[in-house]
């Protein structure tokens, strides 16, 4: 086990259209000038703490009209950040609490801003120890899962919900070096947030498809996925043709809609796109483009706490569906279903993780799942999340190498 060597290194690996397509391999390999790292205990307000230290070198007085008064000695340089928020983080932020992560190294706040002129990447040219992972064990039994989903019925017969999202996780030990695993994580095809963080004992990776929120020249954007099918022809017609998969996306859309009407000029919401068919590995998604214009004196804590955590990996009404989740899932969600991407003087731009792995001193870490609506099949619901891990145990798996090329989907 060699997970010493992460400290202090992050990476990323993207592809897609997205801001962090205009970073240069330079900025890419930038020195770290300071981090923020915050934990479920360590009190405070985790959207101001992040707002504030953002704002100390000055990455958000373009976006949000900042100030800029505590501006670090660095501020005048060309900083990015990489910003992490976990899922649990998302619901302290609205008042919710969350049962404990399986992966508890993994802070729930990381904040990791970046300068130009960095070094080689520590640990480079030193030989790495094999790579070996073990069984891969879940926190619930496919059966257990099924009758989650049965429950959430329950619920939504009663009126409670509509529709709730269910994770489940598993994890699986390891030895060797899992920095070339996680990059293989983070270059899956339709990877538009790939990236990997790492940080003192954990690092995590992150292969998601879909934006939490983009904020660029006033305006802000988020991309919900709700409904999947294998990337095939037939699939595709089936998820284009499912009035079921098509009801739970608009329920989804409309939460994002009332989520960006918190921080939007009054009127200006928008349904860019509705219901289009996207591939992520070999699963045809469908997603849906919401914008609206920032109202002004919204600062970035308001928007996190309108958008985090986020509405398709919750469900509807949000707050309703973070209890039923608290209730029925077994362990936590850790860094999945949160938030990971840049922010620079161009634009902020995160996804949400649900493509994430996390990586203890001792444990690799997955999430998967899908939404539950009253016309959900609960063993089909169990397949659904299975297919979308198995892409990520497939890179996790693959032998020792280089990191796998980015490729078009």
């Amino acid at each position: 086990m060699t997970l010493g060597c992460l400290v202090g290194l992050s990476t990323t690996v993207t592809e897609g259209d997205s801001l962090q397509e205009m970073l240069t391999a330079d900025e890419a390999a930038a020195r770290e000038i300071a981090r923020l790292e915050w934990r479920l205990g360590d009190g405070g307000d985790p959207a101001a703490l992040i707002e504030d230290f953002l704002d100390r070198y000055g990455l958000l007085a373009p976006h949000f009209g900042r100030g800029s008064d505590l501006a670090s000695p660095d501020a005048g340089a060309e900083c990015r950040a990489e910003l992490f928020v976990s899922a649990a983080a998302g619901a302290y932020m609205i008042g919710k609490s969350s049962v404990p992560s399986p992966a508890p190294a993994v802070p729930d706040v990381v904040v990791v801003v970046r300068a130009p002129g960095g070094d080689a990447a520590p640990g480079s040219g030193v030989p790495r120890a094999p790579w070996r992972l073990g069984p891969w064990r879940a926190s619930w039994t496919p059966r257990a899962h099924a009758d989650a989903v049965r429950s959430v019925r329950e619920e939504i017969s009663r009126g409670e919900v509509y529709q709730v999202n269910l994770v489940g996780h598993q994890s699986a030990d390891y030895a060797g070096d899992p920095l070339p695993a996680l990059r293989r994580v983070a270059a899956l095809p339709g990877a538009r947030y790939g990236g990997v963080l790492t940080g003192e004992g954990w690092a995590l990776a992150c292969a998601s498809p879909e934006t939490l929120f983009e904020v660029a020249n006033g305006r802000i954007v988020t991309r919900p996925i709700k409904g999947t099918r294998p990337a095939t022809e037939t699939g595709r017609r089936e998820l284009l043709a499912s009035t079921k998969e098509r009801a739970e996306h608009v329920m989804i859309v409309d939460l994002e809609r009332n989520d960006l009407a918190h921080v939007a000029v009054t009127g200006s919401v928008l349904v860019d796109e509705l219901y289009a068919i996207r591939r992520w590995c070999g699963l045809w998604q469908a997603e849906s483009v919401v914008s609206a214009r920032l109202a002004d004196r919204v600062r970035l804590s308001d928007v996190l706490r309108a958008l985090c955590p986020g509405g398709s990996v919750t469900g509807a009404p949000k707050l309703a569906a973070l209890d039923v989740i608290s209730r029925l899932e077994p362990v936590g969600r850790g860094p999945s279903m949160g938030a990971y991407g840049w922010v620079t003087r161009d634009g902020i731009d995160l996804g949400l993780t649900i493509r994430t792995v996390a990586v203890d001193a001792e444990r690799v870490h997955v999430w998967a799942g899908g939404g539950i609506t009253w016309g959900s099949d609960p063993d089909a619901e169990v397949a659904e999340a299975a297919a979308k891990a198995d892409p990520i145990r497939a890179a996790l798996a693959a032998p020792a190498g280089p990191a796998a090329p980015i490729l078009d989907t």
